[in-house]
């Protein structure tokens, strides 16, 4: 197979996806221990996973996609010694090292999706604000470390608990150290989720410093932003959090759905907790080309939906005409991905769009376009698109 790229006209016109926009394609990264991602953004670094390095049943830590908010911070030191807070509403504030909750706490190793809050924003139509990710802002590798809950519940939580704040050691982009770049949190249910993490491991290696080391936050299902990197404090807190990012437009979607393109009232927004349901096709390609006389193409990819299960996943290569059910596979744990195979027909040489959809357990299937415009761009979910070209 060879790849045509942007020889080929863009998937359904305006609703391309991953198409590159010149012939050139996007600038890629270059950093030790990373594959060559996309760069979304240099201040602060953002880099997208191309949807054909989505393909492992875990993500390598070198395909995995980069969010930064602020600037990375100087971790040197011992991290075994590195010290989280836990304060606020609770009975007994700890103060303590990542080598201590390593030993006092169980280990639990989960594959868990983590994707950023803005996956799927350059569906919008008209632009939204922000880094203009296609679907490559999501991966599923595996996490190592303790339940949030365990220590949670050490420290005693009081019943005012609503809700977490979390904290991360990154200065701001002007280099400020004392504020946060961001701060978000999620309410007390999903704080106590067995699955959500403070971790030190990623892929049975230390974290790497561009991934939060020596300790994080993962809060599958939900926007990475509240899965702190570089975490140095929880402040459990007897109402809804209010740190930068919890306000406004940030990760947070229409009530009512709104005129695209208009200015919006943040009054009517809600936080974006669970994210939806997706699916990427992760081979072949897009814009690849096929050997003269092929005439079936079997494809792979990934679905997933947040909080939920992915229940179906169909495949169309007519427009949506006529659709085929993929074979779905189970997920390694709650949180992680599912992969989806099928085996197409191509009846004739000449160019295809082959599509995917997705439907999750709530019976929620991925639009046609994307929907439920907002200025900040969250929640765009279409279905899948990829070109394929039979060589005649």
């Amino acid at each position: 197979m060879a790849t045509v790229g942007a020889s080929l006209p863009p998937v359904g016109a305006a609703l391309a996806q991953g198409a590159p926009a010149a012939a050139k394609g996007p600038k890629l990264l270059e950093m030790d221990g990373k594959a060559k991602l996309a760069i979304l953004g240099d201040k602060p670094l953002v880099a997208e996973t191309q949807a054909e390095l989505l393909d492992d049943d875990v993500t390598p830590t070198a395909k995995l996609f980069i969010r930064n908010n602020g600037q990375v911070p100087d971790v040197t030191g011992d991290p075994k010694a590195w010290k989280i807070k836990i304060d606020g509403e609770v009975n007994t504030p700890l103060e303590i090292s990542v080598g201590e909750l390593a030993s006092r706490f169980p280990n639990v190793t989960y594959n868990l999706m983590l994707e950023c809050g803005g996956n799927g924003r350059s569906f919008f139509s008209p632009e939204a604000r922000g880094n203009q990710w296609t679907n490559g802002g999501a991966g599923c590798p595996q996490w190592t470390g303790v339940r949030l809950a365990d220590v949670l519940k050490a420290a005693g939580v009081k019943p005012s608990a609503t809700y977490t704040g979390h904290y991360g050691a990154d200065p701001t982009l002007a280099g400020e150290t004392d504020k946060p770049s961001i701060s978000r949190g999620v309410p007390m249910a999903k704080a106590m989720e067995e699955h959500t993490l403070i971790a030190f491991k990623l892929n049975g290696q230390d974290i790497p410093l561009i991934h939060g080391a020596p300790v994080r936050l993962v809060v599958p299902g939900w926007p990475a932003s509240a899965s702190t990197k570089w975490l140095k404090r929880i402040w459990v807190r007897d109402k809804e959090h209010d740190g930068p990012g919890m306000g406004g437009f940030s990760y947070r979607v229409p009530k009512t759905p709104i005129v695209p393109g208009s200015k919006g009232d943040a009054k009517d927004m809600a936080i974006l907790e669970s994210m939806p349901v997706r699916s990427v096709i992760t081979f072949p390609a897009d814009g690849t080309k096929l050997a003269a006389g092929t005439r079936k193409l079997d494809l792979r990819g990934h679905a997933w939906a947040g909080d939920y299960d992915v229940k179906t996943v169909d495949i169309s290569t007519d427009y949506g005409v006529t659709w085929k059910s993929a074979k779905i596979n189970p997920p390694a744990n709650k949180f992680a991905w599912q992969r989806f195979t099928a085996s197409i027909d191509l009846p004739t040489a000449g160019y295809y769009e082959v599509w995917a959809k997705a439907t999750d357990s709530k019976g929620v299937t991925q639009p046609f376009a994307a929907a439920n415009w907002n200025p900040q761009g969250y929640g765009a979910n279409p279905i899948n698109r990829i070109r394929v070209l039979v060589e005649s």
